[in-house]
């Protein structure tokens, strides 16, 4: 991680950056042909469609965000709003197009429940101070959230490369891969600022990895049947075979600003059990079926 000084104007021209070299990709500008649509979901299926609802499951997002952040910064606002949330949408209705052509159902996104605990945390983040705290678990949030995108893209796209479905590769999911370094770049970016310029008192980084450790989730999951699912997506891409390596990538940004006075921990254990879990769901759990078209 870079420790130059992160201001608010190099926030700022980042998020516009971002908006001008980044539009949302534009539906018709995929080629969604698939030579062996069998084998491309049976291998990648459940990734496919798992990505599709996290990514199409944006809205609730913003709702989220809204309730937990009331006094949301201005940079924020115009990044969630102008950036990645048009993004993601297209990401989730390429990927949601292309697993019906695969023959399977639509993605089913939640876009609108709002839990009991984002809405009594809001409601506390009327308090500038627990506001403040708030704010550097969203942007650990996205951190991880962004960077797990990053690793999955990457994998899912050498996996097409490998099944000869170059199209899908390099007009579906190359293109979705290239945006999401900015987003995690963002974040990274805006919850070292705030360490840098002294915004959290040594308690509110008590706090927030307290917060941090109790909460911790894998992305897209709000139940042990998604946990699950999470679990089958770590399979299929292999990261199973070095689940380390892989929770100290999407936790690289929390364990320098939360644990870095603890010396050699580079994983959060909190981080590990998740994933741990997820895998161990997947294992007990019931195939998913495939669908095969008519």
């Amino acid at each position: 991680m870079s420790r130059s000084v992160v201001s608010e104007r190099l926030l700022a021209e980042h998020v516009q950056r971002l908006r001008e070299r980044h539009p949302p990709i534009p539906l018709d500008s995929v080629d969604r042909t698939v030579h062996d649509p069998w084998q491309v979901r049976t291998q990648y299926g459940h990734v496919i469609d798992y990505l599709s609802r996290v990514e199409l499951e944006v809205d609730r997002n913003v709702l989220e965000l809204l309730t937990l952040l009331p006094g949301v910064h201005e940079t924020d606002r115009t990044f969630f709003a102008d950036v990645w949330q048009p993004q993601e949408i297209h990401h989730g209705l390429i990927l949601d197009r292309l697993q019906q052509d695969l023959g399977m159902p639509a993605a089913t996104p939640d876009t609108t429940t709002i839990t009991p605990k984002i809405r009594i945390l809001g409601a506390l983040s009327h308090l500038a101070p627990i506001h403040e705290v708030v704010r550097v678990l969203y942007y650990l949030t996205g951190a991880a959230t962004e960077k797990s995108a990053v690793l999955a893209y990457s994998r899912l796209s050498r996996g097409m490369l490998a099944l000869g479905e170059t199209a899908i590769a390099r007009t579906i999911v190359s293109p979705i891969k290239r945006q999401e370094p900015g987003h995690f770049a963002y974040y990274q970016m805006s919850a070292m600022s705030m360490v840098q310029h002294g915004v959290l008192a040594p308690w509110q980084l008590w706090l927030a990895g307290i917060l941090r450790r109790r909460s911790f989730g894998v992305v897209g999951a709000g139940n042990a049947q998604q946990r699950a699912r999470f679990g089958g997506v770590m399979v299929a891409l292999g990261f199973d075979d070095d689940i380390h390596s892989y929770a100290r990538d999407i936790a690289v940004v929390e364990s320098q600003l939360l644990w870095a006075q603890h010396h050699g921990m580079q994983v959060p254990p909190y981080v590990l059990a998740a994933l741990r879990e997820a895998l161990a769901l997947h294992g007990e759990a019931q195939p998913l079926p495939l669908v095969v078209p008519v």
